[in-house]
């Protein structure tokens, strides 16, 4: 049983683990389903209200869960593998999917829920995907965003960062670490996962800020330059966080996308 709610009552559970989720707008049967992948540091509360806002602004429903490790969600044990963003989402879309009932679906990933959202996108095939949304992904490790990650631990382990974070993680210590110490460890600087870019086959949105302090325009020069589906790309004015910097932007840039792949759906729906 899966509760359709903005706060359910329980916690789904996937491959046994109780992950923290929620819903705004329509079901799965009365609308297709934007699901969103936060990011590294992320979870269901630190969307703010970008989901509902995004639900009502295109008419779809919105499914937000925090993974396991992050939010309520259960813990995780560490350290987490080097591959985790290729592994994570081929693990948990599928039975996530499943019981929330979706039946045609937009994947939306921030940051490291971006690369999670096109990996999936590229290596499962799964009709249900109809379209897939990035705001800043990553693709590969750049040394500006390495250095960032680095101050970022800096502020950690020197400033009341762990106890700020600890209003939304159940364990912002597990968060954190199992986050930075992936990235910086020296075998990550070779990271490199834009092979996956190469076989999806459905319509991308890709949002960057050009002041992103994590990455560069690289990764959408990526995204154009291996795609073979239709790609869109929007380049704002903020930083890393384009739903919380530049949300107005944002909302319209998504709520297009999304009426746009509703007329394609439709006019194929015509022709059979």
């Amino acid at each position: 049983m899966f509760d359709w709610s903005p706060t359910p009552s329980f916690p789904m559970k996937v491959n046994g683990v109780a992950l923290e989720y929620a819903c705004h707008g329509p079901a799965p049967d009365q609308a297709p389903t934007i699901v969103m992948l936060h990011e590294g540091l992320g979870c269901v509360a630190l969307w703010r209200d970008f989901p509902k806002k995004l639900s009502a602004q295109t008419g779809f429903g919105v499914l937000v869960f925090s993974r396991q490790g992050y939010g309520n969600s259960d813990p995780i044990q560490l350290p987490r593998g080097l591959d985790y963003q290729s592994q994570e989402p081929l693990e948990v879309l599928p039975p996530i999917l499943e019981q929330a009932g979706i039946q045609r679906c937009i994947l939306f990933g921030h940051s490291d829920g971006a690369t999670m959202a096109a990996v999936y996108a590229g290596s499962v095939e799964d009709h249900r995907v109809r379209g897939l949304i990035v705001a800043a992904p990553h693709f590969f490790a750049e040394p500006k965003g390495l250095t960032e990650i680095e101050r970022t631990r800096d502020q950690f382990d020197t400033t009341d960062l762990a106890q700020r974070m600890g209003i939304y993680h159940r364990d912002p210590e597990g968060v954190f670490r199992g986050w930075a110490n992936v990235w910086l460890d020296p075998e990550f600087a070779d990271w490199n996962v834009a092979e996956v870019i190469d076989y999806i086959r459905v319509p991308i949105l890709a949002i960057q800020g050009h002041d992103d302090q994590y990455g560069t325009m690289a990764h959408l020069d990526e995204i154009t330059s291996r795609a073979y589906c239709p790609v869109d790309r929007v380049k704002l004015n903020c930083k890393h966080s384009p739903h919380l910097e530049a949300p107005e932007e944002t909302l319209k840039a998504v709520a297009e996308f999304c009426a746009r792949l509703e007329r394609i759906e439709a006019a194929q729906v015509k022709m059979a």
